[in-house]
């Protein structure tokens, strides 16, 4: 289950990090950016890791000249 969620606002992207206990890691979710996801066990370590994959990301989809999500802000994807 998830013990916790924080939101985080990276790159202009909200960014949802939760802790896993099947992955027994923190999960950090860019759901504006399909399949941007990035885990660690510690939690800052998987802050860093969401900023690398976030501009992975951003630099793929520039290279295949797909368009980049435009950032809808806080919430918007919340169910």
């Amino acid at each position: 289950g998830i013990s916790f969620i924080k939101r985080l606002m990276i790159y202009k992207n909200e960014v949802i990090v939760y802790w896993s206990e099947k992955d027994a890691a923190y999960i950090a979710q860019v759901l504006e950016l399909p399949g941007c996801m990035a885990d660690r066990v510690n939690y800052e370590e998987t802050l860093k890791n969401a900023r690398v994959v976030i501009a992975e990301w951003r630099e793929t989809a520039k290279s295949f000249e797909q368009e980049i999500p435009t950032c809808r802000g806080r919430l918007t994807y919340a169910q």
